[in-house]
């Protein structure tokens, strides 16, 4: 099955909720790493990867709550997503795109090892050639 108009509308709702709920926990504990940083303490490097990306979480936040606010401009929001893939807070993600975006990096990855291997293959060859 599919869901009705108002379950949809629900969903998206509790998206959202949760979405907003989610950036307000990053941004209370990202106001703690910056204090602690403004008192000389130093930030591991895992709390400097949190702390940077809820920064762009909030900056991402001023064009997605366009959208939010302005009537029917929802309705807009997929085809921004299309032009903007980055343009929605990390917070505000599905899984789905989540696990996309794991597998193209994966792939990613993948290709350029490919190519390193490839490489470090041919610079063999030519070592063995030059010392023949």
């Amino acid at each position: 099955g599919r869901k009705s108009l108002r379950q949809r509308a629900v969903d998206e709702l509790k998206h959202y909720y949760n979405g907003f709920h989610l950036l307000w926990i990053d941004t209370k504990v990202a106001a703690r790493m910056v204090w602690r940083l403004l008192h000389g303490q130093v930030l591991t490097r895992r709390e400097r990867r949190r702390l940077l990306r809820t920064c762009a979480d909030l900056f991402r936040l001023v064009p997605f709550l366009v959208f939010v606010i302005v009537p029917f401009m929802e309705f807009l929001l997929p085809v921004f997503l299309k032009l903007f893939p980055d343009m929605l807070p990390s917070t505000f993600e599905t899984e789905s795109k989540k696990e996309e975006k794991l597998k193209k990096k994966l792939n990613a990855r993948l290709e350029l090892a490919k190519f390193l291997r490839e490489t470090i293959a041919e610079m063999a060859k030519r070592n063995k050639a030059d010392t023949a």
